[in-house]
């Protein structure tokens, strides 16, 4: 039985941005190796988060470099879920490189810890991210997911989210195929 309990005083979990993550040392010394644990058991357990082996450490922390250096800049905006000093989850997106899709950005990763699974850890941190989307002028707000992942499409759909595509028997774990799901939420609405 799952008994965390998802309290930041307001009944739910802190929601850092990433200029809030950059600005206490000591919290971002930890984050990318609190990150780190939360996606290799993820990953470890099926989670399709775009890698079929647990990533490393370095290849974590660089990854959440380059999205900081990008949040800082107005071309990411990245989140962390906190309960107490306990990284319970993250999520970030980030404007399409080509100058003709710049209007636009792709929600690339939302990973929560398994232990904060059914706790609306999942929807605070794009809820965030949403608004975020909508501050940048985000016209329109993109992201894949894996076919099988139902409890992530729910969310989506529930927050908006229309599928626009899917690509079947595209991702390949193994043997195993899924389709690829892809949605948007048109900001300009």
């Amino acid at each position: 039985m799952n008994t965390m309990t998802i309290d930041g005083g307001t009944g739910g979990p802190v929601l850092l941005d990433a200029a809030e993550l950059t600005r206490d040392p000591a919290l971002g010394a930890h984050f990318a190796e609190s990150a780190h644990g939360i996606l290799a058991e993820l990953v470890r357990a099926g989670a399709a988060l775009g890698w079929v082996d647990p990533p490393s450490p370095a290849e974590v922390a660089e990854l959440l470099d380059g999205v900081v250096r990008a949040a800082l800049t107005g071309d990411a905006a990245l989140r962390a879920a906190y309960v107490g000093h306990r990284l319970v989850g993250l999520g970030y997106w980030q404007r399409y490189a080509r100058a003709t899709h710049r209007p636009h950005a792709d929600l690339e990763k939302l990973a929560v810890a398994a232990a904060a699974h059914g706790h609306g850890v999942g929807r605070a941190l794009t809820a965030a991210l949403i608004a975020d989307a909508r501050r940048a002028g985000i016209e329109v707000l993109t992201l894949d997911a894996r076919g099988d992942n139902a409890n992530a499409l729910h969310l989506y759909r529930s927050l908006g989210f229309t599928e626009y595509g899917r690509l079947p028997d595209f991702v390949a774990v193994g043997a195993r195929r899924y389709d690829k799901v892809f949605h948007m939420l048109d900001l300009r609405r």
